[in-house]
């Protein structure tokens, strides 16, 4: 506890040094020079006044006290700020400048004048003191400006048309509203859109013009709306003539050598540079075909698949006007290079153990020519626990090697026609294959192997089907016998028919994804995962019919190994409501359930199981060392707790809900973004049904002792946006464990006098230890 205190105190004392640093910025000032220390919008509604706020000149924003006082240390000299020899660190100060200030006035009116306040008035007010300027604009908005009346004035009926059904049913310009421009671009950008999608390649968005009257209307506004043709000429509609698909040669011109071909069954001509690709499985991405109208909405949707298909590296769609009113289409494909390869390594430490995983990625991304990915994957990881006796090798606690390989076809195979075009996403047929195998220390080995078949398309834009209509497994668990013996004799039979056990799997799953695409945006909705997951049904049918053999224990086999059956369903339900710039509030449920019947009713198989904790879950508690229920490691000997890790707390049923605030710290934070999140983690996982061999005493749910099985956790996140990926640091802090009994399980209250608490617990769990705070690191968003 004095190691956290001491870091506490410290990082306090080092807070309190930057800001005061900064604050004494001002001395190295001239005296005709202050530093902005605030500013503020006045007189407007929040909303407005965050939005308004955007426009302040970044010259005159106040300055990072940690980055002023970088700065500081390393350009000032003397008393004075250097004039020569300046460093490129930190941020310079920001100095009161009346020509920015007027600046950001004015720019704030034409943006409260865009919102239909045209008589705003804003008025800087300046207050120096000591070198240092507080600026508050003050802002008068006057009455907001409404719409009195529309002229819509059309110069060719075709277009009017267009307009009336395609932009006028969903616009939001009408008369009674505010004036808001915003919304006559928006109709102005949906015009464009329409015309475009209708055939009209030559149409342009300054064709329609918006003129605003307010002269003697009394806070009122006329909207005088003309969409006007070309220049002594009428808007025409344009057919596409001939399509041409070009794949080019990386880093070398066209070099003449290979000619177009023409496909009669395609309609388009074929030039491959390359040699290496086949018309076909491309021509179902390139929606602009011959005879058809042109559209803006075909063009994007070629774009989009193509670089979908991730075997190219730029997409290039160009036009040739060949008369009056057609089109050739050109697309020009440049490959990425075909074959790559990516070794990756991390460090990992857990529960007291370290280790390292190396992981080596093969992948050809056109192998049977048509933008096919084929990927090889192997991966080691090896964990020591310094605990064990002798010298470094005898230190190895699991050895895990993995090897797979996976092939993805950018389109849906089936022995039978599907129609697969793709529109809102790229379908996708995966063929995989993995093997594992898994070693520990003088307890367990496994092998694990597993082949699939899945498919997966877009049914819209927000929904996402993935289908596995073939999930073949095969699994042989071996515990150490001397291990097997000792569990066996203290009563844990259980986990060794869980662990020591052969197995052949054959089945499905089904997952469906709502909103998935929308959640790195910064608005209002919900997001739904769904999955089913069914083994054994087919098996279980041709076992009735068959009368297949059964081995000692009752259980029917296929080459004399027993099959699975059972179901297993999960949700997960999130609800994602922006309150406003990068303020964002998340609420999940996460939960599960899986039933083993049939051929193995009894005892679900450890890979299907439910685990509890870690970066995504629970975050107060590692990954699997939270429950099952009020389950407690105290009952184990100490032999058992260190062999049993991470294998003796599982279940059958989940139940998981998250809550989690999320705020901007930083806009410039060592090349990102610094979010923060504050985070209430609370669930748990259960057994689902008593057994004679139970070994998980108080893992079972029961309805009058829920709530005393529910963990509670806390937290606080930092988040690293690099645009691209985010990199996470979560501090997870228990509040509440059930796997105390009473008020004891309120863990919070032993949290500023642990060291008494964590020894009594260390005497009755060893080698287990307690801790308060968990930290994750990871990338990518718990959810």
């Amino acid at each position: 506890m004095i190691r956290y205190q001491t870091c506490i105190l410290g990082a306090i004392i080092t807070l309190f040094a930057i800001i005061s640093a900064s604050c004494r910025s001002a001395k190295y000032l001239e005296d005709d020079q202050a530093l902005v220390k605030d500013i503020d919008v006045v007189g407007v509604s929040p909303n407005l006044r965050e939005s308004a706020s955007t426009y302040i000149s970044n010259e005159i924003r106040p300055n990072s006290p940690l980055y002023l006082s970088i700065y500081n240390f390393f350009n000032t000299k003397n008393g004075r700020y250097k004039e020569e020899g300046i460093k490129s660190v930190g941020e310079a100060p920001h100095l009161l400048d009346s020509a920015m200030v007027d600046l950001s006035a004015n720019q704030m009116e034409r943006f409260f004048k865009t919102y239909g306040y045209f008589d705003v008035k804003v008025n800087p007010q300046i207050d120096i003191r000591r070198k240092k300027a507080w600026i508050d604009f003050q802002v008068d908005t006057g009455a907001r400006y409404r719409i009195s009346e529309i002229d819509r004035q059309f110069a060719d009926s075709r277009v009017e048309e267009i307009y009336r059904n395609e932009v006028l049913p969903f616009t939001r310009v009408r008369v009674g509203q505010s004036y808001q421009e915003r919304r006559l671009f928006d109709e102005r950008e949906r015009m464009y859109v329409a015309m475009k999608n209708a055939g009209y390649y030559e149409y342009l968005r300054q064709y329609m013009r918006v003129g605003v009257d307010t002269i003697g209307r009394n806070k009122h506004a006329k909207l005088l709306v003309d969409v006007a043709n070309p220049d002594s000429s009428q808007h025409r509609i344009f057919d596409i003539n001939n399509v041409y698909l070009h794949i080019r040669k990386p880093g070398s011109p066209t070099n003449g050598t290979v000619s177009a071909r023409y496909s009669e069954s395609l309609n388009m001509y074929f030039q491959d540079e390359t040699r290496k690709y086949r018309l076909r499985p491309l021509a179902r991405y390139t929606f602009l075909k011959k005879g058809m109208h042109y559209s803006l909405q075909q063009e994007e949707q070629s774009y989009y698949r193509l670089f979908e298909t991730n075997g190219f590296r730029s997409v290039k769609i160009s036009y040739d006007k060949v008369d009056s009113t057609k089109l050739d289409v050109h697309y020009e494909l440049t490959p990425r290079p075909a074959m790559s390869n990516q070794v990756e390594g991390e460090f990992v430490f857990s529960s007291g153990m370290s280790g390292f995983n190396v992981a080596n990625t093969y992948s050809h991304r056109n192998i049977f020519g048509g933008a096919e990915l084929l990927e090889i994957r192997a991966r080691y990881g090896i964990l020591f626990d310094p605990r064990l006796p002798g010298s470094i090798g005898n230190k190895i606690f699991n050895n895990d090697f993995q090897i797979g390989a996976s092939l993805v076809f950018p389109r849906i195979l089936t022995p039978f026609r599907v129609r697969s075009v793709g529109w809102y996403g790229l379908p996708k047929t995966t063929i995989s294959s993995s093997l594992q195998l898994f070693f520990q220390d003088q307890t367990y080995s496994n092998r694990y192997w597993l082949n699939t078949l899945n498919y997966s398309w877009h049914q819209s834009e927000n929904i996402l089907h993935s289908y596995t209509p073939i999930v073949l497994e095969y699994r042989e668990g071996r515990l150490n016998e001397s291990f097997k013996q000792r569990m066996e004799n203290e009563g844990y039979r259980l986990y060794v028919e869980t662990n020591d056990r052969q197995y052949f799997g054959l089945g499905s799953q089904y997952t469906i994804t709502y909103n998935g695409n929308r959640l790195n945006r910064l608005e209002n909705f919900s997001f739904l995962r769904g999955m089913v997951d069914v083994s054994g049904n087919t098996l279980g049918i041709f076992s009735n019919l068959f009368n297949f053999s059964k081995d000692d224990l009752g259980q029917r086999t296929v080459l004399g190994v027993p099959y699975l059956q059972y179901i297993k369903g999960e949700v997960d339900y999130r609800w994602y409501k922006h309150l406003g710039g990068n303020r964002q509030f998340v609420w999940r449920f996460n939960g599960g359930v899986a039933v083993p019947y049939g051929n193995n009713s009894e005892l679900l198989i450890f890979e299907k199981s439910f685990f509890a904790g870690g970066m995504n879950g629970i975050r107060a508690w590692q990954a699997r060392t939270l429950g099952p229920g009020n389950y407690n490691r105290s009952g184990l000997t100490e032999d058992l707790r260190l062999n049993l890790r991470n294998l003796d707390q599982l279940g059958e049923v989940k139940l998981e809900t998250n809550a989690e605030f999320r705020f901007r710290i930083l806009n410039k934070f060592l090349g990102a973004r610094l979010n923060g999140a504050t985070f209430l983690d609370a669930g748990n996982i259960w057994r689902l049904r008593e057994t004679s061999e139970n070994p998980n005493p108080g893992g079972v749910i029961r309805a009058d002792q829920f709530f005393n099985q529910i963990a509670l956790g806390t937290g606080f996140g930092l988040r690293f946006d690099m645009n691209y990926f985010t990199i996470r640091l979560d501090a997870g802090l228990k509040v509440k464990d059930p796997q105390f009994t009473g008020s004891d399980q309120w863990v919070i209250q032993h949290l500023f006098k642990s060291r008494a608490f964590k020894a009594n617990y260390f005497e009755t769990h060893r080698p287990d230890r307690y801790s308060f705070i968990q930290y994750n690191f990871g990338v990518g968003m718990p959810f």
